[in-house]
């Protein structure tokens, strides 16, 4: 016979004073927890790859701006176009290179970008420009 033998089968004591927890508050206690709060975004901001801006030579330099010499003429055609370009990453250094593809709405030449119906690219970020000929 064991020292507990008298209290191993009696019933949980309830308190008159508290009420009882529910099954959802005490499941809480036991849930894990993040010791270090925000370690895992830093982690994924770590692994997060970005490419470094590729300095174009003068010959693709001199083809992009005849583009948009040629743009700025017809741009009252809303031309269809396909630009490559470098978006700047707001965190790390370098970026990513980007596609898109539309009709052009303007040129803007005081600001230096190409306005679209839903976005605008600088001219120092084009790295290419194709006019779509079939649409």
């Amino acid at each position: 016979m064991s020292k507990y033998d008298d209290i191993l089968y009696l019933d949980r004591p309830i308190s008159k004073n508290h009420p009882q927890m529910s099954i959802y508050d005490r499941s809480a206690q036991f849930a894990p927890f993040a010791a270090l709060v925000g370690y895992d975004e830093a982690i994924k901001e770590q692994a997060r790859t970005v490419d470094s801006k590729v300095e174009l030579e003068i010959d693709k330099v001199e083809e992009i701006n005849k583009t948009i010499a040629f743009l700025s003429i017809n741009e009252d055609q809303h031309p269809s176009i396909s630009v490559t370009y470098f978006l700047k990453d707001k965190v790390k250094n370098g970026g990513n290179y980007l596609q898109y593809s539309g009709r052009l709405k303007r040129i803007d030449t005081l600001e230096k970008e190409l306005v679209f119906p839903n976005k605008k690219i600088k001219f120092k970020d084009i790295v290419d420009i194709v006019i779509n000929e079939n649409e």
